[in-house]
């Protein structure tokens, strides 16, 4: 593993930390949904990059479903704070 791969990696971590900052800090919902949805993202990319240094093309697969429940989760997220039901 190149040392440019390792450095994406601790990158991303301490982004991943940033954002558990902003969960944890926020001062309102839409700033903690923003820091949930910053974080699926990051763990998307990790698990992808991952997969690709190890060959391993199952964590991509896994990374395409994570990154497709996070944005369902969001749009979720966004309806209940306009508070209209799910169905509109």
């Amino acid at each position: 593993m190149s040392v440019l791969w390792i450095s994406i990696l601790i990158i991303l971590g301490v982004a991943a930390f940033l954002c558990l900052f902003r969960i944890f800090r926020g001062p309102t919902i839409a700033d903690r949904m923003v820091g949930v949805d910053i974080m699926g993202i990051l763990f998307v990319g990790i698990t992808a990059i991952t997969g690709i240094l190890y060959n391993l093309s199952f964590l991509v697969d896994i990374a395409i479903a994570l990154a497709l429940i996070s944005f369902v989760g969001t749009l979720a997220l966004a309806k209940y704070l306009e508070r209209r039901t799910l169905d509109d």
